[in-house]
């Protein structure tokens, strides 16, 4: 690779290493080409990008993009997933594919700023997606809502129910 398509290479890595705030470096030593491609595809229907990556170019577009804490799991094969906004999607492809797959190994992952270890990468995964976190933050606000719905709803016909009686009460004397 001559040195023109080598700054290419890091001006690119380090646009997406600026794009996505989140990013998990992986060890694909023994993965065949159809596993690979198997995580690629899996990696991409979450929205995430998968690239293997140089180490010395990986290096330099973390420099670039003041992205710290990286530099010691940087060796050997590296690929990095760029995992964007959303973190917890692509640490389930993740941890997934690792569990069936045994070859993919998690070196770390920076999310948010902070340096993850393999563990806390599988513990990540088990959290529920924002879309989950959402709903169910939902579901807890609306419970209370329809409970005073429902006792507003009940009073109601109690009030119906005595002026019911009050009238019946009435008309038969």
């Amino acid at each position: 690779m001559n040195r023109t398509k080598k700054h290419e290479v890091v001006d690119q890595l380090t646009e997406q290493l600026q794009r996505s705030p989140n990013l998990y470096l992986t060890d694909f030593t023994g993965l065949s080409v159809k596993r690979m491609t198997e995580l690629r595809r899996k990696l991409r229907a979450a929205g995430v990008e998968y690239a293997v990556v140089k180490n010395s170019l990986a290096l330099r577009a973390m420099q670039s993009a003041s992205v710290a804490g990286l530099d010691t799991v940087v060796t050997g094969p590296t690929a990095v997933v760029f995992a964007g906004a959303e973190p917890i999607a692509a640490a389930k492809v993740l941890a997934t594919f690792q569990k069936d797959n045994e070859a993919l190994k998690l070196k770390a992952g920076l999310v948010e700023g902070k340096v993850l270890s393999p563990d806390d990468i599988k513990r990540l995964a088990t959290l529920p997606s924002r879309e989950e976190l959402l709903s169910q933050l939902a579901g807890a606000m609306q419970a209370p809502l329809q409970g005073f719905a429902g006792a507003l709803s009940a009073l109601l016909y109690q009030f119906v129910g005595a002026v019911d009686a009050l009238r019946a009460q009435r008309a038969g004397s």
